[in-house]
């Protein structure tokens, strides 16, 4: 089955700084450029790390108010997380600003996999690397969500070929595909419950679907046999030993 790769959604112009670039030349860039965050390369283009506006406002926060009381030392200051906020408080280069080491995803990962790093990661974007780290593209939220804008009939498409036919096995006609606003609908009556599942959990898998609607019936229940005993073909005893 074939998913959309960072590649396809990713900018190729990429705004950078380099680990000397001074601190306002980085907030420049962001304010000019209208962006959330950049890359931190080195001379050969390999990112060494990233700066968002979060780096650069711990500044800001981190100043004391000018009639204020005087900070007191804490003992949760000599964390590493707290030594890492007082060193970016005082930063006057990128390379001081920077978050290292830098989350990045290559070309030819899914869409799914580095959606899955912006949430593990807590980033809203990503530098896409070559196999050297050097920076070729930049990904965000907002690209990774253009798979949700994929036409109906495409992602039906996609499930009668993909799914039904090169995966099970099975005559387009047999299962009915619907597609409404990104939810797909399976309806039908296949041979084995086995088929119902991967036909669903393969479904729910492609770019685009925001959910999907069970209505297949099966003659057989297969569940209780091991995948090496199901007469299954094409990719499908791989997906069901996933399931």
């Amino acid at each position: 089955m074939k998913h959309n790769k960072v590649g396809t959604v990713m900018t190729t112009e990429v705004v950078r700084a380099v680990f000397g670039s001074p601190f306002k030349e980085v907030a420049r860039l962001l304010a000019e450029h209208r962006i959330s965050g950049l890359p931190v390369v080195d001379e050969d283009e390999k990112v060494i790390g990233v700066i968002s506006e979060t780096d650069l406002m711990v500044r800001q926060a981190e100043t004391p108010a000018p009639y204020g009381p005087k900070r007191r030392f804490r003992l949760a200051e000599l964390t590493r997380r707290a030594r890492r906020q007082a060193a970016k408080a005082h930063a006057r280069t990128a390379g001081e600003l920077m978050s290292v080491p830098p989350v990045t995803v290559y070309a030819d990962n899914t869409i799914a996999e580095a959606a899955r790093a912006m949430a593990q990661n807590r980033v809203e974007r990503l530098p896409v690397v070559d196999e050297e780290d050097r920076v070729v593209g930049i990904v965000t939220r907002r690209d990774l969500l253009q798979v949700f804008l994929r036409p109906d009939n495409e992602i039906r498409r996609e499930v009668i070929d993909e799914v039904l036919v090169h995966s099970l096995w099975l005559a387009p006609s047999s299962v009915e595909v619907g597609v409404d606003e990104g939810v797909v609908t399976l309806a039908g009556h296949v041979e084995r419950r086995s088929e119902a599942e991967i036909a669903l959990a393969m479904t729910n898998r492609i770019d685009g679907v925001v959910a999907v609607v069970d209505r297949l019936t099966h003659r057989l229940d297969d569940s209780h046999l091991q995948p090496n005993e199901q007469a299954l073909h094409g990719v499908a005893d791989d997906w069901l030993r996933k399931l």
